[in-house]
């Protein structure tokens, strides 16, 4: 389902790919635990179409949350949290 929700995003569909990505974000969650991995880049793909779809406060917000979760569980060198942190910069 990510890779579908990928493809969706990469052709525009965002209403789809954000159906999907909460549907992955919140089945990763129930699963595994708000702190995995897994979970973590799940909430920054979701960020990253509510960004898209210029919803940027929702966007922050979730992406603001992801950074103090991934610097906690993965660090600061960690690639998946330079990469939201410089998201969230932008």
């Amino acid at each position: 389902m990510v890779n579908l929700a990928s493809t969706y995003r990469n052709q525009g569909w965002w209403t789809e790919a954000e159906q999907l990505d909460v549907q992955v974000m919140k089945t990763r969650k129930r699963v595994l635990g708000d702190e995995h991995s897994s979970t973590l880049a799940s909430m920054a793909n979701l960020a990253l179409t509510f960004q898209e779809q210029g919803l940027y406060n929702k966007a922050y917000l979730l992406l603001q949350q992801c950074c103090r979760l991934q610097e906690k569980v993965l660090g600061l060198e960690h690639l998946d949290t330079v990469a939201s942190l410089k998201a969230l910069q932008a």
